[in-house]
């Protein structure tokens, strides 16, 4: 039964009188406390548990009971679940801003899918059978792991492994792992909106196909800056690498650029684009550049108790690198993204 206003008004005023007269007369506080709450429980309750749901429906109240009379929790089982469900959206938001930030304190297991149709296999010069009716894949497999160094540095480890499936001549393709990037990026902690990381990147020449390598081993700086405001987060990686090793191939001095802006919505939804341009400074007359515009959308989820996050982009290569005369990319890019997030709680 739920206790009357001047019982709960009693109550109020004998826990008050207890707390000032612990100072004013030592000793005196609790027998006064005891006689005020003769006949009525008492006990303390703390504020953090007061205002839980599930406190909450075992007060059989809302806190703004008395000013606005509200049916008992009971009799209102969707005000709990709204609270849920707004927890839930709140924690996937957060979720989501930690899975667009590529130096964010998270484990994570992205698995990303570019898929080029209309791409020619070689130039004219080399086969003039070539035809830009074929289709190039990439599987990028890129596990993230950050390693705090103490409480304010944090390693970050971002290693790219790709699959390629590339079209060779007549019919014939080539399917294997491509050249290993790892990258490391040393992270102050931030005090505002603004995190950056620099850092080392190198580039294996692991392939399994020499067709799908570059043959040479190669390294450089990276960096990246990334900005969180609201439900904005945006920023750009970049990293040069140049060829220092390795036999065959020829030399490499490459860029790569990759901004990304994302704007969250709710319910774990996001709006994104995030471009990569890549560079070829060795190509004559500048043809070496490769520059996607476009974006999609995303969004976090759970799947039985795995947080994941799923993204779908398409891009129009508006530049793209030319090679003996020809362009051999295809004009448009989808990609697909499937990421699983293990927060650290850090």
């Amino acid at each position: 039964m739920m206790p009357s206003w001047p019982d709960a008004r009693r109550a109020f005023y004998a826990g008050l009188a207890a707390l000032l007269l612990t100072n004013a007369v030592p000793g005196q506080a609790e027998p006064i406390r005891r006689k005020l709450c003769e006949g009525f429980d008492c006990s303390p309750l703390a504020l953090g548990d007061a205002l839980t749901p599930s406190a909450l429906a075992q007060q059989g109240s809302t806190p703004t009971e008395g000013a606005n009379p509200s049916p008992p929790a009971g009799d209102n089982p969707d005000s709990e679940r709204v609270l849920e469900e707004e927890a839930r959206e709140g924690d996937s938001e957060a979720l989501a801003k930690q899975a667009q930030n590529p130096i964010a304190s998270l484990v994570s297991f992205p698995i990303q899918w570019n898929s080029t149709p209309g791409t020619q296999w070689a130039p004219g010069a080399l086969d003039p059978s070539a035809r830009a009716n074929r289709t190039l894949n990439v599987w990028n497999v890129q596990p993230v792991v950050p390693f705090p160094l103490n409480d304010n540095l944090t390693l970050i480890s971002r290693t790219i492994v790709p699959v390629i499936h590339r079209p060779l001549a007549g019919e014939t393709d080539v399917i294997g792992i491509g050249d290993i990037n790892p990258t490391l990026f040393l992270v102050p902690r931030a005090k505002g909106n603004l995190m950056v990381g620099l850092g080392p990147t190198l580039v294996i020449p692991s392939a399994t196909d020499v067709e799908l390598s570059g043959q040479r081993w190669s390294a450089g700086p990276a960096a990246v800056a990334v900005y969180t405001k609201g439900p904005w987060v945006g920023g750009v990686l970049v990293n040069n690498v140049w060829s220092f090793a390795g036999q065959g191939g020829r030399d490499v001095n490459a860029m790569l650029i990759q901004p990304f802006l994302n704007h969250n919505l709710p319910g774990g939804w996001y709006l994104i684009s995030s471009p990569i341009l890549t560079a070829d400074w060795t190509a004559a007359n500048g043809k070496g550049w490769t520059v996607p515009v476009g974006g999609g959308i995303g969004r976090v989820f759970v799947l039985g108790t795995q947080p994941l996050n799923a993204s779908l982009q398409a891009f129009w290569n508006v530049a793209k690198p030319t090679v003996l005369g020809d362009e051999l990319l295809g004009d448009v890019t989808i990609r697909l993204q499937i990421q699983a997030l293990f927060p650290t709680g850090g």
